[in-house]
């Protein structure tokens, strides 16, 4: 008889791990490199909060260890207990087999320092936007600042909010602002909710269900944020099974990747106070929205990890 192998979702023979022998892995930085070893051997594909297979496997690692991820230098030389071992060991198998992105196999992601609840019902975030939150929308009359005085700041809405992280990044940075955020995926509303109620935002932070700005009628805001689906048909078709386990929707902008954010820029007009704007994150489809709305002065915002994937446009240059 034949021998059956196990076989991945996607029809192709499971890879295997190399076999970990009692004793062989002693501290949380031998389980590091030991997950850095089979993350490279595999090719999986980073890009769900952390960048290189180094971050990601500090990060699981920490994880299972129920520890803060800029915690690792402190415990790096530490001992793991067996059972922790076979703990870690699992995640790293479960990360290289079903390819799924590390923040699904323990339910959470960090941004800007902050831990959020996250599962299939929404992309993990990766956004740009909540490290230009701090770094352009400072105190008043600090250098470059789109925004002077976050404190004046009273209303944002977070379009297609997801888990809602922007959203509540949002609320922390503008302290006196409430915050519509909006998506049309029922489970993602859920999800954001959640994560609302961890930081106990409730009484600021308003969720609604809807395409856009359909739910919010009339209202107008100071500030308007968002990381709409901005993936171009080719880039749909080549995205890696990491991606592929995210949700389609959060992605798809159509034939060119902009048809979400052409309907954005047509309509954040009317939903901005006077004095408000509109950042937007694309992506690298920067070339196309010049060459797609010439006539507006788009200010490309550079972060850390990006140049030119976010643009910023006020409310008076939009019409």
């Amino acid at each position: 008889m034949a021998k059956v192998t196990k076989k991945t979702a996607r029809g192709r023979a499971a890879p295997k791990l190399a076999r970990v022998g009692p004793g062989e892995l002693l501290t949380l930085l031998d389980f590091v490199r030991y997950a850095v070893s089979r993350f490279v051997e595999a090719k999986l594909a980073f890009a769900h909060g952390t960048t290189d297979p180094v971050a990601e496997a500090a990060f699981l690692v920490c994880e299972a260890l129920h520890l803060h991820p800029e915690q690792l230098d402190t415990f790096a030389n530490a001992r793991v207990t067996a059972a922790e071992g076979k703990g870690i060991l699992d995640l790293i198998h479960q990360r290289v087999t079903t390819r799924k992105p590390a923040a699904y196999l323990v339910n959470k992601i960090y941004m800007r320092g902050l831990p959020f609840y996250v599962d299939e019902r929404v992309i993990v975030p990766r956004s740009f936007i909540g490290e230009l939150l701090e770094s352009h929308f400072g105190a008043d009359g600090e250098a470059g600042s789109l925004i002077d005085d976050p404190t004046a700041v009273e209303r944002v809405l977070d379009l297609c909010t997801g888990s809602g992280c922007l959203a509540i990044l949002a609320a922390h940075h503008f302290p006196n602002a409430t915050v519509d955020a909006v998506d049309i995926s029922k489970g993602a509303l859920e999800v954001a909710a959640r994560n609302v109620g961890e930081y106990a935002l409730e009484d600021r932070i308003s969720l609604y269900r809807g395409d856009l700005f359909a739910p919010l009628g009339g209202k107008r805001y100071d500030l308007i944020i968002s990381n709409p689906p901005y993936v171009d048909a080719e880039g749909m078709a080549a995205l890696p099974p990491e991606c592929r386990a995210e949700p389609k929707l959060a992605f798809d902008g159509g034939a060119d990747g902009l048809d979400v954010v052409r309907r954005i820029l047509r309509d954040a007009p009317d939903h901005l106070t006077a004095d408000g704007g509109l950042i937007c994150e694309i992506g690298r489809g920067r070339e196309l929205v010049d060459e797609a709305f010439p006539e507006l002065p788009l200010l490309w915002l550079d972060t850390e990890d990006s140049e030119g994937e976010v643009f910023w446009i006020a409310a008076a240059d939009l019409g």
